[in-house]
């Protein structure tokens, strides 16, 4: 009698392994190797620094690779423009190339100003202080409230997220020339490109025979795909090169230094001719290793509606009020800050809610040097006056 064939031992295709579990350790993306970046805790999406360690923690950890953030300038530019250099330094630092895009300013002179990092023992938090000292704004010396809520909790104002990520800058210094100069960068000047941009019109569109985007617009979008393809952040090289990140700085695009008149008319020629350009440029950030910054005026844009569809266009979007020039640079209420910062937008990556914020009452100023975001306790004090 020939004995039972017995498969103990040997495993087939019906059957795993005994060493295999359904508990297995999940290998890293191997664009995680990618420095001054990391995958993001709520979505799994591949994430860098903005350069400002309290606003990556207003918008979720930080910038989407792949996504555009649109920054809603201030009046007079200054904190937007500030936003714009933390945004390049932390590339800088990370070894990432930068594109710089600016009608007005030339791009080598944007990124001879900015800021200088710091160590960290001087950029991390200090201790509390003695609660004896005046230096508390909610103290009762700053402000008479109601008996009922000074015993209540301090309201924690500080933003930041629990595991380091990014670095610290001192905007009173600019960064070594020297290191400047060693960062790759590519720029796009308008004033030098209007030769070429002149001696080649951009194709008319089929319907009212005009180009929906000014010929400024065109050539940067064109000249962005370039740089993008023979770079290879788009996957067009070979895997053996060692991939990088390409942060994009577009500054004040929609001004008229562009060729665009939405801040010069409620109807304007080229009302679509933005929304045309950040719906291209999210085309090409959507299949790149890439990261989009862009400053607009949005204190000259009359035209709400169409200011509402740029900002959807966009995948994060932020709103600077400065105080400068306001009659909220003397009320005393506002003394601790020099503007509000308002949260448009966040955006919806592999997930069905997005991170919103915990407060939504942010503003921010210059602090040790830095530029910080906190909650405004502003809004408390005005509802506590009034009780």
């Amino acid at each position: 009698m020939a004995a039972p064939s017995s498969n103990v031992g040997k495993p087939t295709r019906d059957r795993l392994p005994c060493n295999t579990t359904s508990f297995q350790k999940k290998s890293r993306s191997k664009l995680v190797s990618i420095p001054g970046t990391r995958p993001s805790v709520q979505n799994g999406q591949l994430i860098v620094s903005t350069g400002v360690t309290s606003l990556d923690y207003v918008i979720g950890g930080g910038l989407a690779v792949g996504t555009l953030m649109l920054i809603e300038e201030d009046r007079y530019d200054s904190y937007s423009r500030m936003l714009l250099k933390y945004f390049l330094a932390e590339g800088v630092v990370c070894g990432h190339e930068l594109y710089v895009a600016s009608a007005q300013d030339h791009p080598n002179d944007i990124i001879q100003e900015l800021p200088s990092p710091i160590l960290d023992d001087i950029a991390s938090p200090k201790p509390a202080e003695s609660p004896n000292k005046s230096c508390d704004p909610e103290g009762v010396d700053t402000m008479s409230i109601a008996w009922r809520y000074q015993n209540l909790p301090k309201v924690q104002t500080s933003l930041a997220c629990s595991s380091r990520f990014g670095h610290y800058y001192d905007v009173s210094k600019t960064m070594d020339p020297e290191v400047c100069q060693a960062a790759r960068c590519h720029s796009f000047y308008l004033p030098e490109r209007s030769t070429s941009v002149t001696s080649s019109p951009a194709p008319p569109s089929t319907a009212t025979g005009q180009s929906p985007m000014p010929e400024a617009y065109v050539s940067l979008l064109k000249d962005l795909q370039e740089v993008i393809h023979k770079e290879g952040f788009d996957g067009s090289l070979s895997q053996t090169k060692s991939r990088n990140i390409l942060r994009i700085g577009l500054h004040s695009l929609g001004s008229a230094l562009w060729g665009d008149d939405i801040c010069c008319s409620n109807n304007p020629s080229h009302g679509h001719a933005l929304t045309t350009l950040l719906y291209g440029l999210r085309a090409l950030l959507r299949s790149s290793l890439a990261v989009a910054l862009v400053t607009v005026p949005s204190h000259l844009i009359q035209n709400k509606a169409l200011m509402a569809r740029i900002t959807r266009l966009s995948d994060t979007a932020i709103a600077l009020e400065s105080f400068r020039g306001s009659e909220k640079e003397t009320n005393p209420l506002y003394k601790d800050y020099h503007g509000l910062l308002d949260v448009r937008q966040v955006p919806y990556l592999n997930c069905l809610v997005c991170d919103l914020p915990d407060n939504k009452d942010l503003a921010f100023k210059l602090k040790r040097k830095q530029f910080t975001i906190e909650v405004c306790l502003c809004h408390l004090k005005v509802s506590l006056a009034d009780h």
